[in-house]
């Protein structure tokens, strides 16, 4: 007893850390069960530090879910460099992830552990995972090379172009510095996509045990991880309030962005929608949030359903029920969309909820008429809302469509002449702006920003070598369902990401939301919820 009091508390807990425990430790077994099994150098230390190193990763995920948005849209270069930055964090979290799991043989459990038996899977999941970095690793070195194999340097001041020498048959860029810039955001958003997925991968305890309940291990595609839930939800809440937000302030009349700053281009309330200083870029945000909002709904339900069925589980009916409530939010974002006087952004949405409803339509073949009649009269009910809300507006813009065509195809047509000029490497990622006044007919020819046609854009700016790396990565991520391993899932949630993520690459072709850093961050974390996913014929 005496020996027991001289040692101090650091010391026991120092001992706690260097030796297993005497007796036993149910918070110890619980930490070190829920992380995964220890190899010949790991022990409870190890997954301790695993565990805060995955659980900053999720923090710094869903906080930058949320603040990018808010965040004016991403686009204010404070609000591009703090994304940036948490996008590094990440990266570095990650990395340390990796090492612990390489250094000390630490297994966490994850969705992706395979049994020795599964070979199959686990070279399939080998060779996409090769595949996948092999090509991230060529978009970066390309826009690295090009921003340092730079052609020119471009003075904003003067509006004249500094030129050097470089190596012609490497990718090169006309302007270093907005190239740099791209390449800063690139390296972000293949943290942001590789450490989500990463994440969204661990196997949670709470996972582990609705796995034994009702027969879920014996039903694949039954159960919705819980990282999916947190993600999905916090998704759909924050575009719930940023849709409200949005109406609130277009009611208002104010001309200030968030009430608090008026926008130097687009500073009318009509062109505005909600942190937003373009309407159809805040509308292309709820069209990418809301579809995949309504297949989280449908996997609450399913998955709410089976539970109740069962007497001795059977929760409490608001939390029965509480999974209604993003129902009538998704049906607020897409009334929202729109609402917001986008052209594009309203024909997304419309497209979505018929997509959708043939989906649904489709999933529900065996159910009773009335409850497909059902959704579709609830499709039909908020898209009536939001034209409703601006249908009159709306339709005077549609009217207009002829003459803003006119003026977008003239600068399709100067946009084509300099991918005809620079087809394979481009003139450097990021570099529209400057190169393109050299190709205007006249000053009275719009010099603009942005092309309002992001398939144009990205084919002059990165050529055809690195949009078709950009592509081939796109489509191996948004295909990897298809392949064994993985969450196994249904069919309907892939296609929820599917119709979402297809709204956006078509509403691209008339505007440019892959230009916007919350478009492109959420884009991404898309791409790494469907590359943890994989479709089982026997899903439910």
């Amino acid at each position: 007893m005496a020996r027991r009091k001289r040692i101090g508390s650091s010391a026991r807990f120092s001992r706690l850390w260097e030796e297993p425990p005497r007796r036993f430790n149910p918070r110890a077994m619980e930490t070190v069960t829920s992380q995964g099994s220890a190899g010949p150098r790991a022990g409870l230390r190890t997954a301790l530090w695993y565990q805060r190193c995955d659980r900053l990763s999720g923090a710094v995920l869903g906080i930058t879910v949320v603040f990018a948005p808010w965040a004016f849209g991403g686009t204010p270069p404070w609000a591009i460099w703090t994304l940036n930055g948490a996008g590094y964090l990440l990266g570095l979290l990650l990395i340390v992830k990796w090492l612990i799991r390489g250094i000390t043989g630490f297994q966490p459990v994850r969705w992706d552990t395979r049994n020795s038996d599964d070979a199959r899977s686990a070279r399939w999941d080998r060779a996409w995972v090769c595949s996948m970095a092999a090509l991230t690793v060529l978009i970066l070195l390309y826009c690295g090379v090009a921003a340092w194999n730079a052609r020119a340097e471009y003075d904003p001041d003067l509006g004249v172009f500094h030129y050097r020498d470089y190596i012609r048959w490497l990718p090169h860029s006309y302007d270093a510095s907005r190239s740099w810039q791209m390449f800063a955001t690139a390296v972000a958003l293949a943290c942001y996509f590789w450490a989500a997925r990463d994440w969204l991968l661990g196997k949670t305890m709470a996972d582990r045990r609705d796995l034994h309940r009702d027969g879920a291990a014996d039903r694949p595609g039954l159960l919705l991880p819980q990282r999916f839930r947190i993600l999905l939800g916090l998704l759909s809440i924050n575009g719930a309030l940023l849709a409200t937000e949005a109406v609130a302030q277009r009611l208002s009349g104010t001309d200030k962005l968030l009430w608090l700053v008026r926008p130097r281009l687009n500073a009318i309330p009509e062109a505005q929608l909600g942190p937003f200083n373009y309407r159809s870029n805040g509308a292309q945000y709820l069209n990418l949030v809301w579809p995949v909002t309504l297949g989280l709904w449908w996997r609450l339900h399913r998955m709410r359903s089976l539970r109740s069925a069962a007497p001795d589980r059977r929760p409490a009916r608001w939390k029965r029920r509480a999974h209604h409530l993003l129902l009538p939010a998704a049906g607020w974002m897409a009334a929202t969309s729109v609402f917001s006087l986008s052209r594009g952004g309203a024909v997304v949405a419309l497209g979505s909820m018929l997509a959708l409803t043939g989906v649904f339509w489709t999933a529900w073949r065996e159910r009773r008429a009335w409850v497909r009649l059902s959704f579709l009269a609830f499709l039909a009910l908020f898209g009536a809302l939001g034209l409703w809300l601006g249908g009159e507006q709306l339709g005077k813009r549609f009217e207009e469509f002829d003459l803003g065509l006119v003026q977008r195809e003239t600068m399709y047509q100067t946009a084509r002449q300099i991918a005809s000029d620079y087809p394979w490497y481009g003139t450097g990622p990021g570099t529209l702006g400057p190169v393109f006044q050299l190709y205007r007919k006249g000053t009275e020819e719009y010099w603009p920003a942005q092309l309002h046609n992001d398939w144009l854009e990205i084919r002059v700016t990165w050529g055809r070598i690195g949009m078709a790396l950009l592509l081939l990565a796109f489509g191996l991520a948004a295909g990897r369902v298809f392949l064994p391993g993985g969450v196994p899932t249904s069919w309907r949630l892939p296609w929820v990401f599917w119709i979402a993520l297809g709204g956006c690459l078509l509403h691209a072709r008339w505007d440019f939301p892959l230009q916007v850093y919350s478009l492109q961050h959420l884009t991404m974390v898309y791409c790494a919820a469907l590359a943890c996913l994989s479709h089982r014929r026997w899903a439910i």
